[in-house]
């Protein structure tokens, strides 16, 4: 399929715009079969792009991860308070590495050394939203983290915790750990901490 020639937008109407925008579209596209769909109607959810960095610490093989509240969560039926990796919004204009350095630094306190890698990008709500998710590996001393972060006049009360790497991906494993950028991340940490620590050793 191709995505010039097999959509058409008839129309787009911004249905609000504050913190979040949410716009409809009308559209049709064409099937599989080659024959158009008729007319349908989408509500999508606009909230920018965003990055999360997974801060690890080869030599005490632990992350930095932090907890703070999620109205969404409890809405949902789970903990409002949730264990994740440092994330944040890209504004216009920024690049994603130096989000993702910002927000590990007013998240943590950490700063990262050297240069990010980047673990891969997911879409947050395919079927819903806009958002692509970019995640990155920064390496840091965890040595003297933790305390409460954030940013006050974006009303942040953030604790950071210094968790062991095992401990972290047994969460994920057991569900205590439920958003998807911080699943990703250690995830793919499960596949590469030994490569890591052999690098720095």
């Amino acid at each position: 399929m191709n995505d010039e020639q097999d959509i058409e937008i008839l129309a787009k109407e911004t249905l609000h715009d504050g913190f979040f925008r949410m716009d409809r579209y009308r559209l049709r596209h064409r099937k599989f079969d080659g024959t158009w769909t008729e007319e349908l109607s989408r509500e999508i959810f606009e909230r920018g792009n965003s990055v999360a960095a997974l801060l690890y610490d080869p030599k005490a093989d632990a992350v930095v991860m932090v907890e703070q509240f999620r109205l969404p969560a409890r809405l949902a039926g789970r903990s409002a308070w949730s264990f994740e990796v440092p994330a944040g919004v890209v504004k216009p204009g920024e690049e994603l590495a130096d989000v993702a350095r910002r927000e590990a630094f007013e998240e943590t306190g950490c700063r990262i050394d050297g240069e990010l890698a980047r673990i891969g990008e997911f879409m947050a709500s395919i079927g819903g939203s806009t958002e692509v998710v970019t995640v990155f590996l920064g390496l840091v001393d965890a040595s003297g983290a933790g305390g409460l972060h954030g940013l006050p006049d974006e009303h942040e009360d953030i604790r950071v915790h210094v968790v062991p790497s095992a401990e972290a991906i047994r969460r994920v494993d057991d569900g205590r750990i439920d958003n998807a950028a911080s699943i990703i991340a250690l995830n793919w940490l499960a596949r590469h901490r030994d490569a890591l620590r052999s690098e720095r050793a």
